[in-house]
């Protein structure tokens, strides 16, 4: 099967996400400045959640790239991805809104894990598919960074219970490492492209 409709259909789910969130964000009733205080935690979160967001549509977008086709366990497995991401925008709000409380926190961890555990179906599906010496099983390795997320997040979990703070902080570190682009499919390609000249 061809995969455009695949990557047509994430990124208006993705966009979809993106504008449910900063709906989430409710305009002050005041014009003073202290009118803003109250949603500092909901705007922390909202750039966190954000930041989550656009990593797992660039990676997204680059994984395909490197990929010629989809079959049926990949379209489930990309919408089980989606599925986790789109309660983002509920999680994110709730705690916000909480201001980084125990329970959302560690819920919001979860999430973060389950979509993590999604992309690596979706990429082990892909690379099922396009066979062990393809492009993306090039570039991926044995997912190192993938690996070291999952272990965080799961840590940022456990440790929710007795600092959610901590926890957040955690969360933050992923993102910070996933933040600097991933080129590992990107110097695949361009040497496998060489490599044809």
């Amino acid at each position: 099967m061809n995969k455009g409709r695949l990557e047509a259909f994430s990124d208006g789910v993705i966009a979809i996400i993106i504008t449910i969130m900063v709906l989430e964000m409710k305009v002050p009733h005041h014009a003073e400045l202290s009118a803003i205080k109250p949603l500092i935690p909901v705007f922390i979160s909202y750039v966190l959640s954000f930041v989550y967001i656009a990593i797992y549509w660039n990676n997204h977008h680059h994984m395909l790239h490197a990929t010629r086709q989809v079959n049926g366990s990949i379209l489930w497995a990309n919408i089980n991805l989606l599925f986790w991401l789109s309660l983002m925008p509920f999680l994110s709000g709730w705690m916000g809104e909480n201001e980084f409380a125990k329970w959302p926190v560690m819920l919001y961890g979860v999430n973060l894990l389950l979509c993590a555990i999604s992309y690596t179906i979706l990429s082990k599906s892909l690379i099922k598919l396009h066979g062990k010496n393809s492009t993306l099983e090039k570039a991926l390795g044995s997912d190192r960074k993938g690996k070291i997320s999952i272990a965080i997040y799961t840590a940022g979990i456990i440790v929710s219970f007795f600092s959610a703070i901590t926890s957040f902080i955690l969360y933050v570190i992923v993102a910070c490492i996933w933040f600097i682009p991933d080129r590992r499919i990107e110097k695949v390609i361009i040497e496998e492209h060489n490599h044809e000249k």
